[in-house]
């Protein structure tokens, strides 16, 4: 017979599940309400959202009086990140799509094409052979005609 034996799965460790959570959001809204004969005799509701600080505030949650939100890990929580491809960490948006990342130097293929375009640009190769918009291929424009 077939016995069912213990696995260990990494999508299922709690801290994936806390991970998940913060980075997602859970919000809970109940209403409890405690009524005898059809009078009702307590009433509670229930309005909680638990997430991380950046989740809260991409998606404008308020926060409690007094929360100083111009510090560093606000304004780093404000802006906006994406994961790299190559080693999953979160970094600046811009940076990670304009640059490199941070953490493990993955380039993007917009990096690249703008790496190199730089050389050309600025020998001044480049210049005359972009059209500008609008302007057929040819460099012809409708003053010509």
């Amino acid at each position: 017979m077939n016995q069912l034996k213990p696995q260990r799965d990494r999508e299922g460790t709690l801290m994936h599940v806390i991970e998940t959570l913060l980075d997602k959001g859970l919000v809970l809204n109940a209403d409890i309400m405690v009524s005898v004969a059809g009078v009702e005799l307590l009433g509670i509701r229930i309005r909680a959202a638990i997430a991380s600080f950046e989740t809260a505030a991409r998606y404008g949650l308020e926060f409690p009086a007094g929360t100083d939100t111009e510090t560093l890990a606000w304004r780093r929580a404000r802006e906006l990140s994406e994961t790299c491809p190559s080693c999953g960490k979160k970094s600046p948006a811009e940076q990670l799509l304009s640059e490199f990342c941070p953490w493990c130097g993955w380039r993007s293929a917009r990096a690249l094409a703008l790496e190199s375009e730089r050389p050309r640009l600025e020998s001044g190769e480049g210049a005359a052979t972009v059209p500008r918009f609008g302007t057929p291929p040819d460099g012809s424009s409708d003053e010509d005609a």
